[in-house]
């Protein structure tokens, strides 16, 4: 027992020396006029380092917030500094997917993100500020957001992912409080088709973005997730899609970020 403590002890101090420096910044919206907490990761030795780092942002899903991908992926930190890169973790709001709401001009959540945030972080880290060096992925409701988000600021992110996304929400009228952010679907049926990803990416042209979407096996996303793959076949739009075993949950997509993360280490050296 004590040569498995000791054992323990040095696996846990190795882990601690190659982690990245974790922080919580607070980034005020002019176009939502508040506060928004953000989780910052950095590699080890960012303050020492002349270089510049790109940069993954990484969004939360439903009921989620910016502090709840360091529960569900402990390792961020670890790899930050592994792969030489920032993970910036915003918070969405309890149910925004992401949206600027056509219905609550209180919700901008893709100013938020895609020109507010990342500006900030460009103006206060060592950033390379470039497209091809700035990537968004995110779980569930945050999968959709990034595809999303890529989709139609594809002058800012040259890279994007999802991990069991809703990419698809107009199959789940009545779940996870859309309809408070696009109205219900029998009034506002122009809305819940514009803003779904799965119509968003017949915007897109083959090589405008890196893709990179997987979906767990028992996931209830699985079936509209293979859709956007179909429809993203049809169009000829190189991306990479894959399914494995596992359900909608954190051990999922807990697994799955250290995939995305090489994928877009990857693209980034390219």
């Amino acid at each position: 027992m004590k040569q498995f403590n000791t054992l323990l002890f040095f696996l846990f101090l190795s882990l601690h020396l190659i982690a990245g420096k974790v922080d919580t910044v607070t980034v005020f919206s002019n176009s939502m006029q508040k506060e928004i907490k953000c989780v910052v990761i950095t590699p080890k030795n960012y303050k020492k380092s002349k270089d510049r780092f790109p940069v993954v942002y990484l969004l939360h899903g439903y009921s989620g917030n910016y502090a709840g991908w360091l529960k569900d992926a402990p390792q961020l930190a670890q790899k930050a500094d592994e792969l030489k890169m920032m993970i910036v973790c915003p918070d969405g709001g309890y149910y925004s997917w992401y949206f600027d709401s056509p219905i609550d001009p209180k919700m901008k959540y893709e100013t938020f993100v895609s020109k507010e945030l990342v500006s900030y972080i460009d103006s206060n880290y060592k950033t390379i500020a470039d497209k091809n060096k700035r990537a968004i992925t995110g779980l569930s409701m945050g999968g959709h957001g990034a595809l999303y988000l890529a989709v139609r600021n594809k002058e800012v992110f040259g890279l994007a992912g999802s991990m069991c996304g809703g990419v698809d929400i107009r199959p789940f009228p009545d779940k996870w409080q859309i309809k408070q952010v696009l109205g219900d679907i029998t009034t506002n049926k122009e809305n819940w088709d514009n803003y779904a990803v799965i119509n968003q990416v017949s915007n897109l042209k083959n090589g405008e973005l890196k893709l990179l979407i997987d979906c767990g096996l028992g996931d209830f996303f699985l079936e509209v997730n293979r859709s956007l793959h179909q429809k993203l076949m049809q169009l000829k739009i190189g991306h990479d899609y894959t399914e494995r075993p596992g359900v909608h949950n954190g051990a999922y997509w807990g697994s799955a970020v250290d995939y995305h993360l090489l994928f877009f280490k990857k693209e980034f050296e390219k």
